[in-house]
């Protein structure tokens, strides 16, 4: 399995709102890549960039 080379959660400017809405542009959270795999609750899901350019998020 190969590990992230992500080691601490991205965090929003200091002066945001903790219930305030975070958007973050999919190019910045990809970083070039066309797949990410993201860790929630204990499972794995994969962010695919799809053909046509769209986002899939599958379990």
């Amino acid at each position: 399995m190969r590990r992230s080379n992500l080691t601490a959660p991205v965090a929003a400017p200091a002066d945001t709102p903790p219930d305030a809405e975070l958007t973050v542009d999919s190019r910045e959270l990809l970083a070039g890549r066309t797949e990410l795999k993201i860790a929630h609750a204990g499972s794995i899901y994969r962010l695919k960039v799809t053909g046509a350019g769209k986002l899939l998020l599958t379990k």
